[in-house]
């Protein structure tokens, strides 16, 4: 009887199966914008659903969709925009959830600053990094209010967006994330004021997405994943203060006031649904990057993403 009891106790402390593992490549450094994966893993909701879960910050923030483009991953985090852009060359890429589901990008003024609204930036210099989506971006609000987009001056500050405002290098910046660079510049005494992107003409899109190759992706397990991240942000929604310490304790770089910050303007955009697919986002921004001359023609949205929970 008693080894009886003894395998019995063997038996119920032994997982039953092994998790299941998967490589998730963010896009940046940790940071706020991925509160739900680090909560999810520190509250044990990836183990609930039999997951083990690899997390990797990217030496080149570009390189994450096309590892997973490759094979070599099994879920990276991208940006909506980015997808169209990909797809439409060529890259096996679909959107199979979503992470943070507004835009987080937005056109940085100096709150003090002359420029009162885009239309007083006729003649003016404005900043960028990245060219392409931006430059669409720009052209939408400018044209708004009747401003050319050769009657601005573009100026490449490889990154370097908020300094380059505040030193007076150029008038606006393209590309300034509300939850951090408006945060920076409070921190730094130089207040900025963001003309909202989704309010001047530009459509509505997910900021940031999860993105895999549909021919390799393990869609169990991706739905798994969804369902976790769902989970923590739920709790995170309940519990900010809490989930903002249990987040922050994971690394000491993330324990400054710029993060917390970051924090409690990051939290209300997170997607509460994950899995769940807004096709008229993408049917519109399609339309905006084709218009845009960035793609050519349009592609159908079962080309660019998926529902999983509907399936």
């Amino acid at each position: 009887m008693k080894k009886l009891l003894m395998a019995a106790a063997f038996m119920t402390a032994t997982p039953a199966f092994a998790a299941d593992k998967m490589t998730l490549l963010l896009d940046w450094f940790v940071n706020p914008d991925h509160g739900p994966i680090i909560v999810a893993e520190e509250l044990g909701y990836f183990a609930d659903q039999g997951l083990e879960v690899e997390v990797i910050a990217p030496a080149d923030p570009a390189d994450p969709p096309k590892l997973v483009a490759a094979g070599k991953a099994d879920l990276a985090i991208s940006y909506q925009p980015q997808l169209h852009l990909q797809v439409a060359e060529g890259l096996p890429l679909k959107r199979v959830g979503t992470l943070v589901a507004t835009p987080l990008n937005c056109l940085l003024v100096l709150e003090d600053g002359p420029i009162k609204t885009p239309a007083d930036l006729k003649g003016g210099k404005i900043g960028f990094s990245v060219a392409g989506v931006e430059e669409a971006l720009l052209v939408a609000i400018l044209d708004k209010y009747g401003v050319g987009f050769d009657e601005v001056e573009l100026v490449n500050v490889n990154w370097s967006l908020s300094p380059s405002l505040m030193s007076g290098q150029v008038d606006a910046v393209i590309g300034a994330y509300r939850n951090f660079e408006l945060n920076q510049m409070e921190i730094e005494e130089v207040p900025g004021k963001c003309f909202y992107i989704e309010e001047e003409g530009v459509p509505t899109y997910d900021e940031l997405i999860y993105v895999a190759n549909p021919s390799t992706m393990d869609a169990d397990m991706t739905r798994r994943f969804l369902r976790a991240t769902e989970l923590a942000t739920q709790y995170i929604v309940n519990n900010p203060e809490k989930s903002w310490e249990i987040f922050s304790g994971t690394s000491p770089e993330l324990q400054d006031r710029l993060n917390a910050m970051a924090w409690v303007d990051t939290l209300p955009r997170f997607a509460l649904r994950p899995e769940a697919l807004d096709e008229g986002r993408y049917t519109r921004f399609e339309a905006f990057l084709a218009a845009s001359g960035l793609v050519e023609g349009t592609r159908p949205v079962a080309d660019l993403a998926v529902d999983l929970g509907a399936e």
